[in-house]
């Protein structure tokens, strides 16, 4: 393929989505497809334009992590402690109850809530490590 045949390639498809994007634009069935479409438009641009250079790693973008370990660390005690026996009995009984009622996809879904509350220490261990669990003693 030669670099002719490449760039009338492009060309034409080029011409092809800007002509759906003209039929688009100049013939909708209604108005809310057009406001639809312009705000689609818009959103991509918006993420193509605007965004580049926050989205590239290799920006100096500095983070303050004490606050985010924080946070981390007060929503970790909130649903080790007490807070976290209490959704995982209600969750636990609702699966129950949701069953008994047919409500299957209900059901699994509190489960796992249930298991998931359960569980939340190792599964932060396993993710992110036992360094989110030091910094916390150290506060």
């Amino acid at each position: 393929m030669n670099l002719k045949d490449l760039t009338s390639k492009t060309k034409n498809k080029y011409t092809e989505l800007c002509q759906k994007t003209g039929s688009i634009l100049k013939n909708p069935s209604n108005m809310e497809k057009r406001q639809q479409y312009m705000m689609l438009f818009f959103g991509v641009a918006l993420l193509n334009l605007g965004l580049v250079e926050l989205a590239s790693a290799q920006t100096d973008f500095d983070v303050d992590e004490t606050q985010f370990t924080a946070v981390i660390c007060a929503i970790t005690e909130f649903i080790e402690g007490a807070f976290g026996a209490l959704i995982m009995v209600i969750s636990g009984i609702g699966a129950i109850v949701s069953a008994a009622f047919g409500q299957y996809k209900a059901a699994i879904g509190l489960l796992v809530v249930a298991v998931g509350a359960f569980v939340l220490r190792s599964l932060v261990a396993t993710f992110f490590g036992d360094e989110i669990y030091a910094d916390c003693a150290a506060e």
